[in-house]
């Protein structure tokens, strides 16, 4: 399966190099030069992950930030030009970063944030002039009606041209450096083909077009090796079967699947969407050949391409971008909070008994990878179960004096900040469970069906299901469903308001320590 991926993805740029003719492409590749490409091979880089892709989190990210500084940059350079440049103290620059978060803000309600928007700067000039003219306005008419002069109508229109100006001339460089990243194959959403024969061909002939965006790595189908002269598409890689289609998305960071399968073939959808649920990727059925044509609608398109949604990602890369600083953020600003408590219970598990202070624990994250999840240690070091093959119960003799008390206030869990801080976890999440965990007889996962499709999103150190009472010991089905169903629930509604609400009610949830041994 991994040479077929290789064998797909021969005629990927190496990064930084200007690359000629393409034998497979029949064409030649984009010179890396100028700004543009001088950017793309920073961000190639500096952000690309395992295999090879930008992170597009990432990408907007520095987007944003850039727009930040170049509209609080622009301000300072008004006020220098028309010669109101006061002595700057920290109410200015207050004022000045106020003004910077009205105007990002003002364009990401635009929609001015998506790599689908960024590659359009025609379309981009028209979002910047407005959200400039609704910032500028709003806050001109509010000021004059309060009666207070900030700076005069020369410095605003002069922060505001320049704003317009250098904003523009950003996008047209960030248009032009997202366009090498996407010839470079950097940027490309990773997706399979689900089914075979003439249908799928069909299909990959009409999503040629589609190639600077979409990178479709092969195909999977049950009936393939036994249909190899019924019309599949000589030129792209058969990956295997629909039982290795689950672990190689994991694997390859799949992250579109389009389902090619006759709507006829009921039962056989249906077992690909039970298959499927738990990754973290769309869904999609081609429609292409549907004989019921629905209102347009009801589709989502790929290209010219009419596509049914089954299943979405619970995060967006808006979302993602969104979380990831709501984690930084909020994470470190928890970790300067908590690092006197965080010392004391060191210092008194290193007191109380001999062995580490921190325990480390195999655990499944994002994608069902693994990760090494820290706590501190509230067991004896002889005692320790890595696995969780036996749950901790009410006066359980493996787990200390101390270790009673920080289990049951969820002191234990304050080491997992450094988690956030790295990135494998998020501050509100489902919960990471041990590998060998247990709902009475069963493993988790046996327990409950849909287990594997909270792995969609990190794993957290509070969550839904733990503010409602669903921590602690899970020794029956049904206290297991029921904080999945709650870290299902907080997917689908995620928002950063509901995010901080369960931040703000977790220390109430853990008054009487219910169910935490």
């Amino acid at each position: 399966m991994r040479d077929a991926v290789v064998g797909a993805s021969e005629t990927r740029m190496d990064i930084g190099k200007d690359l000629a003719w393409s034998a497979e492409n029949g064409e030649y590749r984009v010179r890396r030069r100028g700004l543009a490409g001088f950017l793309a091979r920073v961000l190639e880089r500096r952000f690309c992950d395992r295999l090879g892709q930008v992170s597009r989190p990432i990408l907007l990210l520095s987007v944003i930030l850039l727009d930040f500084v170049i509209v609080a940059a622009s301000g300072l350079g008004a006020l220098l030009a028309t010669g109101e440049m006061p002595p700057v103290g920290v109410v200015d620059v207050m004022a000045i970063a106020l003004v910077a978060v009205f105007v990002v803000t003002a364009l990401s309600t635009n929609w001015s944030y998506s790599i689908g928007a960024l590659r359009q700067p025609a379309a981009q000039m028209g979002k910047i002039l407005t959200a400039v003219a609704i910032v500028t306005i709003s806050l001109s008419g509010i000021l004059h009606l309060a009666g207070v002069i900030v700076v005069k109508p020369a410095a605003a229109v002069a922060w505001a041209g320049l704003t317009v100006i250098a904003l523009a001339l950003t996008r047209l460089v960030e248009a032009r450096t997202i366009e090498h990243l996407a010839r470079a194959h950097r940027l490309r959403r990773r997706a399979v083909i689900v089914g075979g024969g003439e249908d799928a061909a069909e299909l990959l002939e009409l999503l040629k077009d589609e190639q600077s965006h979409l990178d479709i790595l092969g195909l999977f189908d049950d009936r393939q090796r036994m249909r190899d002269s019924d019309g599949a598409h000589p030129n792209l890689a058969r990956l295997g079967t629909f039982e290795e289609l689950a672990a190689f998305c994991r694997e390859s960071g799949v992250e579109l699947l389009i389902v090619s399968v006759p709507a006829a073939a009921e039962k056989r959808l249906l077992e690909i969407v039970n298959q499927l649920m738990g990754l973290p990727a769309d869904l999609r059925i081609s429609a292409h050949n549907a004989k019921l044509r629905l209102n347009r609608q009801a589709y989502s398109y790929i290209g010219r391409v009419p596509m049914l949604r089954i299943l979405d990602r619970p995060l967006s890369d808006r979302d993602r971008m969104i979380k990831n600083i709501e984690d930084r953020v909020v994470g470190l600003m928890l970790l300067l909070m908590a690092a006197p408590v965080m010392a004391l219970v060191a210092i008194a598990v290193k007191l109380e008994s001999k062995g580490p202070i921190l325990f480390r624990q195999k655990r499944l994250g994002f994608n069902n990878e693994m990760i090494d999840v820290y706590k501190f240690r509230s067991m004896y070091t002889d005692m320790t179960d890595a696995q969780a093959s036996k749950l901790v119960t009410k006066d359980d003799p493996r787990v200390t004096r101390v270790g009673r008390i920080i289990r049951r206030t969820s002191l234990d869990e304050l080491p997992q900040l450094f988690n956030v801080l790295t990135g494998q976890m998020s501050i509100v999440g489902p919960r990471p469970h041990a590998l060998q965990a247990k709902a009475g007889e069963d493993l988790y996962h046996d327990a409950v069906r849909s287990y594997f499709a909270r792995h969609k999103v990190k794993p957290g150190i509070t969550g839904w299901a733990q503010i409602n009472g669903w921590r602690g010991e899970t020794d029956t089905r049904e206290k297991i469903e029921q904080r999945v169903a709650h870290d299902m629930h907080y997917m689908n509604n995620w928002s950063v308001l509901l995010d901080l609400y369960i931040i703000a009610l977790t220390p109430f949830s853990l008054i009487g320590g219910k169910n935490a041994y």
